[in-house]
């Protein structure tokens, strides 16, 4: 008589890989075309692109806090997939219509980019917490050791998807001729791509859910929260949590008066400022909880310090949309065996390296366990940070001696995916475990919520750096041809004469002041238009006069940063500074771990 042997992972989990694999196509496709799209086709300046995108990637993880509670309380995660992949779809087909109009009418495009990238948040914000929290529920308490590698292999799916949006989104959405010059009208099919991909994920899950997402008892998971059932809580856990009316409105002053802080006293822009406001006050909050036990905190604790951390790696890893995309667009060889890579495709090298070092991971870790040698989570999240700035650090010191007008080989780009791909697979899989281990029940959506919020905060942060971005090569080459000396300029030594400054503002190397050129009679809007359009002599006097653009090398911290290498050192030392930290408490958060690794 022979004996079944039991699957190591339930079917469920390829369902969520599946869904979620179509769901990170959409998402990175998107994602590789976007400041591209926003520069190029909308004329919006670098600065501000990062800053959008840092906002729109901030959003998308600080509404899974909304979706967890949502999930939690009334729909369940089943029907917040649901939701929440419709709505993507319907943002990414919007992103086509905007890439689609923006040739005959530039304000109606731009306006429906906005509202393309609102749908989309929304759309994440039910879809993210939800999915990762079903991939949890899958295993019963018995086989929780098995989360760390399961994640691992829910990662690889992720990062499959990310692979193939990062090559196909680009393939049909970023081209160039001979000379080098966009065609800006192919966007669209990028992103038309990108929501069919979603489409296709959402019915893939909506098809299979009921056959395989399901407990070892053949139970829904993730049904409606009247009808799910947990047997898997821990002797004496609550059900239910508890917070008191006096703690919900403390929570919304303190929110209020959080956001305004940001605001008013650390300049941080109205989006930036909910994001960390809200990141804060829902950790707070769930503190409050009166039903929470001494070890139910302490684990909560463990989840909240590794997340404030994780910040640090996605503001430096989230470059990769940004500054780093510029950076491959305007001063890097992308060559590679003779055929010029489009400049939104260089980061797929990321996507691929996970999907090839996955599974080699999660076996490292399996034989790590068996033998009592596997680090505890927080050993590895120190290890990714660090990984990261190391990462910078050899890029920082290959574009310390290019110059103005040198390019960066492709090869070293490639080289920091790979390390940062490492240091990825350390930490993010592993924190997604955490949560599923340290998570009272009762609050599984709602912590990946928070998790997802450091995520957030780290996004919003990566759009605050990318903006620092030094000149690249392409804006010294744009001086050079209109015979200003962009170094003299921002260095305060060349004093540059009102038509030189406004030929700056246009290749993005200065700032208009807005109030300064209403005050004065010039017309704001023909002053940002990246036309030809000429200036009277007296207006260009005025410009100088009074200062209305002002040029200078963006400043971090105080620091000025005059070079590519100051700014990747920037990196260097965020990550590298959160890794020695990290490290140092490990001995700290193992005790307030009580026993799970």
């Amino acid at each position: 008589m022979t004996t079944a042997t039991k699957p190591a992972h339930p079917k469920g989990l390829f369902v969520l890989f599946a869904t979620e694999m179509w769901e990170r196509f959409n998402f990175y496709g998107m994602r590789a075309l976007l400041t591209l799209f926003i520069v190029n086709a909308l004329l919006i300046s670098k600065e501000n692109s990062s800053i959008i995108y840092g906002g729109f990637l901030g959003l998308c993880y600080l509404t899974p806090m909304l979706g967890g509670f949502i999930a939690d309380r009334f729909l369940g995660n089943r029907y917040c997939i649901m939701l929440g992949g419709t709505l993507m779809a319907i943002g990414q087909f919007l992103l086509f219509t905007s890439a689609s109009l923006f040739g005959s009418n530039l304000e109606l495009a731009r306006s429906i980019l906005y509202v393309a990238l609102g749908i989309i948040i929304f759309g994440n914000g039910f879809f993210k917490p939800n999915i990762s929290s079903m991939v949890g529920s899958l295993y019963p308490k018995a086989e929780k050791n098995k989360l760390d590698t399961a994640f691992t292999i829910f990662y690889m799916g992720i990062n499959i998807g990310a692979f193939l949006g990062q090559s196909i989104c680009p393939l049909v959405g970023d081209h160039t001729n001979a000379a080098g010059i966009r065609d800006i009208f192919v966007f669209k099919w990028g992103f038309l791509a990108a929501g069919s991909a979603m489409l296709l994920g959402t019915i893939t899950f909506i098809l299979l859910k009921d056959k395989y997402v399901v407990t070892p008892e053949g139970k829904a998971i993730g049904d409606l929260p009247s009808k799910s059932v947990h047997t898997d809580f821990e002797e004496g856990e609550s059900q239910k949590a508890k917070f008191s009316p006096a703690a919900l409105i403390v929570a919304v002053l303190a929110f209020c008066a959080l956001g305004n802080i940001f605001h008013y006293v650390f300049g941080q822009n109205p989006i930036y400022s909910i994001i960390y406001g809200s990141g804060i006050t829902l950790a707070c909050l769930i503190l409050s909880d009166s039903s929470l036990t001494k070890v139910e905190f302490q684990r909560i604790l463990v989840i909240y310090i590794v997340s404030f951390f994780i910040i640090f790696f996605w503001a430096a890893f989230e470059q990769a949309g940004s500054s780093l995309t510029f950076i491959a667009d305007n001063q890097t060889d992308r060559t590679i065996f003779g055929w010029n890579m489009p400049p939104s495709m260089v980061q797929i090298f990321n996507g691929i390296f996970v999907v090839i070092f996955a599974i080699p991971f999660s076996i490292l870790w399996d034989k790590l366990r068996k033998h009592g040698k596997e680090p505890i989570s927080p050993v590895k999240q120190a290890f990714g940070l660090l990984l990261i700035a190391l990462s910078y650090f050899i890029i920082a010191n290959n574009v310390k001696d290019l110059g103005n007008h040198g390019l960066l080989g492709v090869k070293w780009l490639i080289l920091l995916y790979l390390i940062q791909t490492f240091g990825e697979l350390s930490l993010s899989p592993i924190g997604l475990s955490l949560v599923g281990k340290l998570a009272p029940k009762r609050f599984a959506s709602l912590l990946f919520g928070v998790f997802f919020l450091s995520n957030a905060s780290g996004y919003a942060l990566a759009g605050t750096l990318g903006s620092i971005l030094p000149p690249t090569s392409e804006q010294y080459l744009n001086a050079e041809k209109i015979n200003v000396d962009l170094n003299g300029i921002l260095d305060g030594k060349v004093q540059a004469s009102g038509k030189d400054l406004y030929l700056l503002l246009k290749i993005k190397s200065a700032k208009l002041d807005e109030a300064a050129a209403k005050a004065n009679n010039l017309d704001f809007k023909t002053l940002m238009k990246d036309d030809k359009t000429e200036l009277t002599q007296t207006q260009y006097d005025l410009i100088k006069d009074k200062k209305i653009i002002k040029a200078g090398y963006p400043v971090f911290c105080g620091f000025v940063l005059h070079s590519l290498y100051e700014f990747f050192m920037v990196f260097v030392v965020l990550c590298g500074v959160a890794s020695v930290l990290l490290f140092s408490l490990t001995p700290f958060l193992t005790r307030m771990m009580h026993g799970i690794r």
